[in-house]
């Protein structure tokens, strides 16, 4: 679980209500079911428009790593490879194949089977560099779904705010209308600009983070198997690696 995460979150929530509560708002002044149809649903309409069903299905996937991220453990991915490497210099390829099957990252099982399978060192990384961009990319592009719906989400909030004043002009000659209807106008500018900066953007820019740290991480995988199916020495690898290790 990822603390930060979960203390941004309260911290986002006490805010936001607190905030309200503070200037005498109260809770209420932050329910307003045009002003979430508006804004909540016309930024879904919006990315829905935009962006692919497999982008926006994946993005829907990725959104729980902002809470439980991918376990990225450098130093022990390295510990292994320095450890295989070890194995294969005194036992051949061969001596890895048992640990192929005991990978649950596929991409590692993948790159490990090739490297026992003798494939040529080229080979292997440009078949991994392949898989590895072809997924960074569909992971960088479904964590943009957020980022654009956090730009989309404050103009709607204007769009929802205008049609609240609308309303407001048409009820000029009743001063009892005039204070809530002008409150209300002004719920759908929260609601626009408190998504995109209390939840949207953050959540784009943590997971394009995420899928960054685990396209290094490949990197580094590759690089330790295609050493692996040179024969280099392991303290050799270990020291190479080591450079990736923040």
């Amino acid at each position: 679980m990822d603390r930060l995460s979960v203390i941004g979150t309260v911290l986002a929530l006490v805010a936001l209500i607190g905030g309200s509560v503070l200037k005498g708002a109260g809770l209420s002044g932050l329910w307003s079911p045009a002003a979430f149809v508006i804004v909540i649903l016309g930024t879904l309409a919006a990315i829905l428009l935009q962006t692919s069903l497999p982008t926006f299905m994946r993005a829907m996937k990725m959104v729980a790593w902002v809470f439980k991220p991918p376990a990225h453990d450098q130093a022990a991915v390295i510990a292994q490879i320095v450890e295989w490497s070890t194995t294969a210099r005194k036992q051949g390829l061969l001596g890895l194949e048992a640990q192929v099957a005991q990978q649950s990252d596929p991409f590692l099982g993948k790159g490990l089977q090739m490297v026992v399978d003798g494939v040529e060192p080229e080979s292997i990384r440009q078949m991994l560099e392949i898989e590895l961009h072809g997924q960074s990319a569909r992971d960088l592009a479904a964590a943009k779904v957020f980022e654009g719906m956090g730009i989309y989400a404050p103009t709607l909030g204007i769009v929802g705010a205008v049609l609240g004043l609308m309303a407001v002009m048409k009820n000029l000659a009743d001063p009892s209308k005039l204070g809530h209807g002008i409150a209300a106008a002004f719920t759908a500018t929260i609601y626009g600009i408190g998504s995109a900066n209390l939840a949207l953007l953050p959540i784009g820019n943590k997971l394009k983070n995420l899928v960054n740290a685990q396209t290094v991480e490949r990197e580094m995988i590759i690089e330790g198997l295609i050493a692996i199916a040179q024969g280099e020495n392991p303290r050799n690898i270990e020291a190479r690696l080591s450079g990736y290790v923040h």
